[in-house]
């Protein structure tokens, strides 16, 4: 697997409109893009900082795992994700090497990726997702 940066560091927020603010106003970061991803029941907000990125994730429902996150553990870091080159081969090459899935296969993300997570109990407790670019949105 070839990891070529930290695409992006996923954060968990009760509401989008009450977390931008801190980012932009505290932080001086634009907020360039929000978007809703409805199979994942969230909406996000994307930041720019270097070559990583910024995304608050919002819960949309109740039964969103992002709505269940928060309930458990609170707002903050909810997952790091990697760039990698061809998600579907990663996610071979990982789970050969004893790393449980939770995606067996890529599936579309938030600004036209494609993603997959890997379960944090095969990660060290941390929720580790791995991406690329994909077909445009």
């Amino acid at each position: 697997m070839n990891i070529s940066h930290i695409e992006h560091l996923g954060i968990a927020v009760k509401n989008l409109e009450e977390a931008i603010p801190y980012y932009e106003k505290v932080l001086g970061l634009k907020c360039y893009n929000i978007e809703e991803v409805a199979d994942q029941k969230v909406r996000t907000a994307f930041f720019k900082v270097g070559d990583t990125k910024i995304e608050l994730l919002e819960p949309m429902s109740e039964e969103s795992t992002i709505a269940k996150f928060i309930e458990n553990r609170g707002e903050g870091v909810h997952h790091v994700a990697f760039a990698v080159d061809g998600v579907a081969n990663a996610l071979a090459e990982v789970e050969e090497k004893g790393v449980r899935l939770i995606d067996k296969a890529p599936r579309g993300g938030a600004e036209g990726l494609n993603i997959a997570f890997l379960h944090p109990k095969s990660t060290q407790g941390v929720l580790t997702e791995l991406c690329e670019p994909g077909a445009a949105k």
